[in-house]
């Protein structure tokens, strides 16, 4: 028997009588549909079920922060990670290298000196693998909490232009010789094995170099011209001469026709040729495009700013590469590196470092003398910009650093084992459920499972960079390549997680701080979506809405 008494309701059971307030019977009633939720696996399969996006292969993995498991589907099959796998190198940098380290790039002065005006020899910019020399603001800022009114962007070579005026401090007037970019500290590879030959004309695709400027990339930009009668306009920043741009087949195009403007360039070419049209009243296209030796162009480019300040340079500007020692194959190669390096961390054994890479044998009379230095950023913040905003380039420098640190040649494979040593013994992922052949997931080789994924995120937890680690990972609704993903409550500013995209795969993992008020762990991954599709990134979102509610 139910009956109503003021603000209470009454009710009578076996004679006795109950007194319960208004609003605790409210409360029993939105907790008892709170509990009629679906599970999540229930939310899961129908979403998954979508026929726009069930054609893919998902694999989903949740976790408690123990570790313990929540939810999983395939999630020890094997997915392309795309740019997940910047999560695994940027970990193995910082749990291996250290947050605070840094790299000084250097200005050498080599062969026979008059005085300090005069020079016979070379002038070498050695390459320390500094990933920003670079216009770049350090350490990075999220969108919001930039200024409104922002200045100019800074010279993209702000920092070689520095080091251009310690070396005119000196008094040198006079270099008898060449202008040399150094950038023998890492091997000779520019470009990861499975980089789409495609990929090498774009900034993001720029070959690595331990001498880099600029992301190894140049801002190409095209404005139309005053009316479809006149010539549209190439510019480039940096302005220093390059390539020579070919744009006779470039057209400005009348109002409302939209932009059609194309870049090519061959491999081994100097030529980058712009064609297509762009409309009269559309705004300019901006792309940004590699530059094909990083070490050469630094080189070419410190010649002119010598001469600028007054030093006669009677030679060339020219590259030195590391000449290639070795031929194996890379799975083999990093497997074994992997397995030694993985003992030795066991042990807990001290690995010594690698010295500085020699400029040759010394000759009589000849000096060599440092006229420059450029200290870079710490690790960390260079970590931050590469997770924010996926820094391909950067991923592969740090790749690079741990080969450097831990086989001292600078070959990719080596960095790969390093990280497969870290993942296997000290993560403790099988170390069948990853194959790596970068360190940015630019190459199609890469296959990671999202179980080994969860694990990897679940141990970064626990150590004692994780907060610095976490600062790096893109916010849900706030900055880096989450900015305009979870930008509504409630899961605003409660997903840090990775993304990934590389042709037809997608990826996504991290943290999210659920209704609950809990944290989770999740990677969810999916292969072999529809080209041009975006609905599994759409699906991939609600998957995250409902671990969040659920959770």
């Amino acid at each position: 028997m139910l009956r109503f008494a003021g603000r209470c309701a009454v009710i009578l059971l076996s004679g006795m009588m109950f007194c319960v307030p208004a609003g605790g019977q409210t409360h029993h009633q939105t907790h008892h549909k709170r509990h009629r939720a679906k599970p999540l696996k229930v939310q899961i399969a129908k979403l998954l079920d979508d026929p726009t996006v069930e054609r893919a292969h998902w694999g989903i993995a949740v976790a408690k922060m123990d570790g313990k498991p929540i939810y999983r589907l395939n999630a020890g099959q094997f997915f392309q990670p795309a740019s997940n796998a910047k999560l695994f190198t940027t970990a193995a940098a910082l749990d291996l290298l250290g947050a605070d380290r840094t790299f000084e790039t250097t200005v050498v002065g080599e062969g026979v000196f008059t005085g300090a005006e005069l020079l016979k020899g070379t002038l070498t910019i050695v390459g320390s693998g500094d990933a920003n020399l670079s216009g770049r603001e350090l350490p990075y800022i999220a969108p919001a909490e930039r200024p409104k009114h922002a200045p100019p962007a800074a010279d993209p070579l702000r920092y070689l232009e520095a080091m251009a005026d310690q070396v005119a401090a000196t008094g040198l007037k006079r270099l008898d010789g060449d202008v040399v970019g150094d950038d023998r500290l890492f091997a000779n590879e520019g470009y990861p094995q499975d980089w789409a030959i495609d990929d090498a004309v774009w900034g993001y695709g720029a070959p690595v170099s331990a001498l880099t400027v600029n992301d190894n990339q140049i801002k190409v930009t095209v404005t139309p011209g005053a009316s479809p009668t006149m010539q549209a306009v190439v510019t480039m920043n940096p302005p220093f001469p390059y390539y020579t741009v070919d744009a006779s087949g470039l057209a400005t195009g009348a109002a409302g026709s939209g932009s059609h403007v194309q870049m090519v360039r061959m491999p081994g070419s100097m030529v980058l040729q712009v064609f297509g049209s762009i409309a009269v009243d559309a705004h300019p296209v901006v792309e940004e495009v590699a530059i094909a030796d990083p070490a050469e162009y630094a080189a070419m480019a410190f010649k002119k700013m010598l001469e600028a300040r007054g030093i006669v340079v009677t030679g060339r500007a020219r590259a030195e590469h590391q000449l290639q020692r070795y031929s194996r194959d890379m799975v083999e190669w990093s497997t074994e590196i992997g397995a030694q390096l993985g003992s030795k961390f066991a042990d807990g054994e001290e690995i010594g470092e690698c010295g500085a890479v020699s400029s040759g044998a010394s000759v009589s009379g000849v000096r060599s003398v440092v006229l420059a230095r450029h200290q870079s950023p710490a690790l960390l913040e260079d970590i931050v910009v590469t997770n924010k905003v996926s820094e391909n380039l950067h991923a592969e420098l740090l790749l690079r650093h741990l080969a450097r640190r831990y086989a001292c040649d600078g070959y990719a494979a080596q960095g790969v084992g390093a990280v497969r040593a870290f993942l296997t013994a000290k993560v403790g992922i099988d170390p069948n459920d990853f194959v790596f052949f970068d360190g940015s997931g630019l190459s199609g080789h890469d296959l990671v499972t999202p179980r080994a994924t969860v694990r990897l995120l679940q141990y970064a937890s626990m150590q004692p960079w994780f907060a610095g680690w976490k600062t790096s990972l893109p916010v849900g609704g706030e900055d880096g390549t989450l900015a305009f993903r979870f930008a509504k409550a409630p899961l605003k500013d409660h997903v840090f997680a990775k993304t990934g995209t590389l042709g037809e795969a997608r990826a996504l993992s991290g943290y999210i701080e659920c209704a609950s008020g809990r944290t989770v762990i999740f990677s969810i991954m999916v292969d072999q979506h529809a080209p041009h599709n975006h609905a599994d990134e759409g699906v991939m979102d609600r998957i995250v809405a409902a671990i969040a509610a659920t959770n």
